[in-house]
């Protein structure tokens, strides 16, 4: 049921260096490829596209941006939990993001996470990663710990366990106020 003690830890210190190995591996692929794209095409039409992606890029965030924000607001309105919607929102952003980022290697990124079409993936995958966030930081919270109670020798992880012995009742009363 519990995890060893350094197991989450060494998750953490996984992720930050994937994270940064990203962070230094991206630009140098992005150089690459703008190089070959302007050896192929010429320096030019290379600046050019990369101008165009970029205006692409802003045309497509505000107008994929304002769906979700309204959808959004539709579901506030309606009174139902806007998950999707905010889901959505960060999906968007991101691609957005990558999308106004100068480089053909995150303006594919971006598109992938703007297009409405492949956006439920992206969605689904930053669901997941929530979820297992979220699983992962519940297995490490334990609960207020209760001492010298009889009977509450044994802990578990919803918290103490009472005593099989002991007879005390609790009274109480249930008032529903509609």
């Amino acid at each position: 049921m519990t995890s060893a003690p350094g197991a989450p830890r060494a998750r953490k210190v996984r992720l930050t260096r994937l994270a940064l190995v990203a962070l230094m591996v991206l630009p140098i692929i992005e150089i690459v490829v703008v190089v070959a794209v302007g050896q192929a095409i010429g320096g030019w039409p290379t600046f050019l596209l990369l101008v165009a992606t970029s205006l692409l890029g802003a045309w497509l965030i505000r107008r994929e941006g304002a769906k979700a924000w309204r959808a959004l607001e539709q579901a506030v309105r309606s009174g139902r939990m806007p998950a999707r919607e905010i889901a959505d929102g960060v999906v968007v952003l991101v691609g957005g993001s990558l999308l106004l980022a100068p480089g053909f290697v995150s303006d594919v990124l971006g598109l992938l996470l703007v297009l409405p079409f492949t956006r439920p993936v992206a969605r689904s995958m930053l669901a997941a990663v929530i979820s297992r966030r979220m699983i992962a930081q519940t297995e490490r919270f334990t609960g207020p710990t209760v001492t010298g109670q009889p009977g509450w020798d044994q802990q578990t992880p919803q918290g103490p366990r009472r005593s099989s012995s002991s007879d005390e009742v609790v009274e109480g009363e249930i008032i529903d106020e509609d």
